[in-house]
């Protein structure tokens, strides 16, 4: 059912039917998601898995984030420690962006303290064209964590992601991460050509990777798309929108909600909920009654604790979960997150808190 066409009913369920379910499709998460009744708020954190917890360093070692990220057993591992530790309502899947730009063959690396790095990065219609595509066998790694967690997580959804166009070819043509993006921007004004065959390519690897996750178990899936704050409205729905929406259309036929969310994306969030999103994650910049006044009412929204206030008093962190929990209030369907990802350094105790404050506060 389209955004435009469904009718949201209230979220607050008389009866705890979602608490009941042993099917993670019928798990809290995906019902706020749908915009359906809930036992309580769900609650969950992007970048969770890893990052924070002295399990997850114990267990990664000085094994590489690549390689970590294609061990089916380790993924898994990775994947269940916040379920374990904070109660989450959800588990994200122990991966990374670039993973299957990795898996097609893509010669890239994540650098530590740097991130994504690429050795022959792309400035022509012919580094496009040689890009290769991603294949189902080619993430057979992939499928195989996803299918093992499924299996551990029971009633607890798995949540499947993929990088967005827009930040995966800023990646592939600056080599690396950039602060202001002038190569990707170039291309995109100066070779639109060049840049929608880029995009285009992006938007297959993005679906099919997301697709074998759905096709694994995932419950619900996210488009990931760190560096679309750069652009502006305008350049947005010209250059990205159609791409985006190409990713997500891949899952389309599979019924499973889709989270689009970006950093620094106040101004787009209408747009992005257009690209077939069910639900619009918001960062920390826009209150959530706010993004869903914008957002027309249309769609279930996710988010949006700043992460850096993690790091205050919990006196000072209490109020602020119980502010977004109100804000939320005004979308037909919130999942509780941080407004970006958690920090390396953020203490796991404070996050278990959270998820113990939004639970109290909400469970009916």
């Amino acid at each position: 059912m389209s955004p435009e066409s469904r009718t949201p009913e209230p979220r607050v369920a008389s009866a705890s039917d979602a608490a009941l379910s042993h099917d993670p499709r019928d798990s809290d998460l995906v019902r706020a998601a749908r915009c359906l009744p809930t036992s309580r708020t769900p609650v969950w954190f992007m970048r969770q898995a890893g990052r924070s917890l002295p399990e997850y360093h114990e267990a990664r070692k000085d094994i590489p984030m690549l390689q970590a990220c294609r061990t089916p057993d380790l993924v898994a591992e990775i994947t269940l420690q916040p379920v374990r530790r904070h109660g989450v309502d959800g588990a994200v899947l122990f991966s990374d962006i670039v993973v299957p730009l990795a898996a097609a063959g893509v010669e890239v690396d994540i650098v530590p303290g740097v991130g994504p790095v690429v050795e022959h990065p792309v400035r022509s219609r012919a580094d496009v064209d040689r890009l290769p595509e991603l294949t189902p066998d080619l993430v057979s790694d992939i499928d195989e964590a996803v299918r093992i967690l499924v299996g551990e997580l029971g009633a607890t959804p798995l949540i499947g992601f993929a990088g967005a166009p827009f930040t995966l070819a800023s990646y592939l043509i600056e080599g690396g991460p950039s602060r202001n993006h002038e190569r990707t921007k170039a291309m995109m004004h100066g070779d639109p050509d060049t840049w929608n065959a880029l995009c285009a390519k992006l938007a297959r690897i993005a679906g099919a990777f997301l697709r074998v996750q759905s096709q694994a178990g995932a419950s619900v899936v996210q488009l990931f798309d760190s560096w679309v704050g750069a652009l502006s409205l305008r350049d947005y729905q010209r250059y990205v929108l159609p791409h985006s929406a190409a990713a997500l259309a891949a899952v389309a036929d599979l019924d499973i909600p889709r989270i689009h969310f970006g950093v620094g994306s106040g101004e787009l969030l209408a747009a992005m909920g257009e690209a077939g999103a069910e639900v619009v994650g918001v960062d920390f910049r826009t209150p959530l009654d706010v993004a869903s006044e914008r957002l027309g009412g249309r769609y279930a929204v996710q988010g949006n604790l700043d992460p850096a206030l993690c790091f205050a008093p919990w006196e000072a962190i209490e109020p602020e979960v119980d502010r977004v929990l109100t804000e939320g209030k005004a979308a037909p369907g919130h999942i509780f997150n941080l407004g970006h990802g958690v920090l390396p350094t953020t203490d796991p105790g404070v996050l278990t808190r959270i998820v113990e404050r939004v639970h109290q506060r909400t469970t009916h």
